[in-house]
């Protein structure tokens, strides 16, 4: 009765078994741009890094609710905006001088939210 049940078992088993391919319409490129923020390390306030960096220059982040209806504007989207460009200019850090909300309408935006900071490029560690 065992040899029944363990045949066909092992047959369907094996008709699993076979050499798949994998294909996406993701864009591996677009990924990476996506994800590269999160390559950059940030210090806010009155933390900085302890290891000597070098200032690559000032960035940038701003979001802007553009309907009524909209999500309204956020210093973490802003400071993600931000923290791209620090990876766009190679930095692997950035220190954030200041965020602010504009909550009064103006610029084509219902509420703006700014992140200035300064890219900087540190040693990189091996964790290994």
């Amino acid at each position: 009765m065992k040899t029944l049940f363990i045949a066909p078992l092992v047959l369907l088993l094996s008709a699993c078994a076979g050499d798949y391919q994998f294909n996406t319409n993701l864009d591996g490129e677009a990924i990476n741009e996506y994800f590269k923020a999160s390559d950059v390390t940030v210090y806010e306030g009155n933390t900085e890094p302890v290891v000597p960096y070098e200032t690559i220059g000032l960035v940038e982040g701003e979001t802007c609710q553009e309907g009524a209806n909209d999500a309204p504007a956020s210093i973490s989207e802003a400071r993600t905006l931000a923290r791209r460009a620090a990876a766009d200019k190679g930095a692997n850090a950035i220190l954030i001088k200041k965020c602010m909300v504009f909550e009064e309408q103006g610029q084509g935006c219902f509420s703006r939210a700014v992140c200035i900071g300064q890219a900087i490029k540190m040693p990189e560690t091996d964790n290994q």
